[in-house]
């Protein structure tokens, strides 16, 4: 008995030394091709672009079923990154599934703003912007309401635009990692101090601000994010489906956008400083943004691991809004993988796919 279970024994161990040294040849090999090969494609759900200017682009997904709900969705991207998170690998699309289910989707995102585009400023980007889009989404849907959704900043903008415009047709407010109460952004809050930061002088020599200063800024939430990151994909290196899925998001991780001057002039001075959402008196395009205005049923998914919008940050959006239909969802997970990969695919998708369903009829 007692030597069955040490041959047992010696022949796992001898299964595990040969999957090890299987691995690291993979790795090795595999390591080469990585960087031989040309980064993976991205955003390949087929689409239109319906409307332009300058940095805002207007995209409509094309349908992948017969029947769909007569509520449209307009998803809004962050004004840092671009959109194809929502559509990184077939399967790992946020669009596709979607789509899938029956839904219209719209994408607002987002090109480089160009040196004349420095005067934009927070009217435009949570005011015009979305005036311009919805009546295209209208047109284009031939339906009057329209259904919100928006990630990070992009949830900032479609709470601000909502709050400020209550007689808007917006039929629903679905939101992700959306700070409202930014004095509890933590370190952002601590490295824009207006004694230590300023944004006048940045913007007044600049113009639009680098992504590269962005970047940074995101990087020093998590000093050792990358290396911990590059690790991770050294040691799964054997693993093409989990290769593949790591180079489309770091990918984008790294695809930053600048930002218009003024646009950043006032989220530093308005938002970070004032914390005018928050309080109440932020205005737009001549309006007060007030979260009490907002009477629309409104869903917002917060990740319990969020290093770059804590949970303190985003919590006051389902307090403050006036609604009496609303709901927010708590899930483990990063700002990243909670709308982006296999853990929102089996949590977020369908929660928000329920929610939605029984509001865009």
């Amino acid at each position: 008995m007692a030597d069955a279970k040490e041959a047992e024994q010696t022949a796992d161990a001898a299964g595990a030394v040969r999957t090890l040294v299987e691995r690291t040849i993979q790795r090795n090999i595999k390591g080469v091709e990585y960087f031989a090969s040309a980064a993976p494609p991205v955003g390949l759900t087929p689409k239109d672009t319906i409307h332009k200017r300058g940095t805002l682009n207007l995209y409509h997904y094309k349908p992948l079923v017969d029947e769909v709900y007569r509520v449209p969705i307009l998803m809004v991207m962050a004004t840092t990154n671009r959109g194809y998170v929502f559509d990184v690998a077939e399967e790992h699309s946020f669009v596709r599934f979607l789509l899938n289910a029956g839904y219209d989707v719209f994408v607002m995102d987002w090109d480089y703003p160009r040196p004349e585009e420095k005067t934009l400023n927070l009217d435009d980007y949570a005011s015009r912007f979305f005036d311009e889009c919805i009546r295209k989404v209208q047109q284009a849907s031939g339906e009057k309401e329209v259904s919100l959704m928006g990630y990070c900043m992009g949830g900032v903008l479609s709470t601000i635009y909502a709050a400020s415009h209550p007689e808007a047709p917006i039929k629903n407010l679905a939101c992700f990692t959306t700070p409202i109460d930014f004095s509890q952004m933590t370190i952002f809050a601590h490295m824009a101090q207006p004694e230590y930061f300023d944004v006048d002088r940045l913007v007044d020599n600049v113009g639009n601000v680098s992504p590269e200063l962005l970047q940074t800024s995101f990087d020093m939430l998590r000093p050792s994010g990358r290396a911990a990151s590059n690790r991770m994909l050294w040691d799964n290196m054997w693993n093409d489906d989990f290769v593949e899925f790591h180079r489309k998001m770091d990918r984008w991780a790294n695809d930053m956008l600048p930002l218009a001057g003024e646009y950043f002039r006032d989220t530093i001075k308005k938002l970070m400083w004032d914390n005018q959402l928050l309080k109440g008196t932020l205005q737009v395009d001549g309006r007060v943004a007030d979260l009490a205005n907002i009477t629309i049923p409104v869903f917002h998914g917060v990740a319990q691991h969020d290093h770059i919008v804590p949970y303190e940050a985003s919590k006051p959006l389902i307090a403050n809004v006036g609604s009496k239909d609303k709901e927010e969802i708590v899930m483990k997970g990063g700002h990243i993988s909670l709308i982006a990969g296999p853990n929102a695919a089996r949590h977020l998708w369908p929660a928000l796919d329920v929610w939605f369903a029984e509001r865009s009829v």
